[in-house]
């Protein structure tokens, strides 16, 4: 088992949900779309050479972002990963996989 977290603008919560469930992530027990959320404030400057959704080249950007996070059966982590790619605006989108010890 795994936790994924991610980073995703406010524009674009649902839409990387619903590719994570589809994927696979976010089943715990006898549910699924299973997954935890808080509102908070990203930041960046995009670099030269960069093709930023938000912002510009050389600027400082701040923007309200979500962090996300769900579990993923071993059997899916790698869709899961794909899909948040495939459906996440940002050119480098922020994320995290974890290994979760079952006990």
């Amino acid at each position: 088992m795994y936790k994924l977290c991610f980073h995703v603008p406010a524009s674009h919560l649902d839409a990387v949900k619903s590719a994570l469930f589809e994927a696979g992530a976010g089943k715990v027990g006898d549910y699924d779309s299973c997954c935890w959320q808080v509102l908070g404030q990203g930041q960046f400057r995009p670099l030269a050479g960069s093709q930023p959704y938000l912002g510009q080249q050389g600027r400082l950007e701040a923007v309200a972002e979500y962090r996300v996070e769900m579990v993923c059966s071993d059997e899916c982590i790698r869709a899961a990963v794909k899909a948040l790619k495939l459906a996440h605006p940002y050119e480098e989108p922020a994320y995290d996989v974890m290994k979760v010890e079952e006990f």
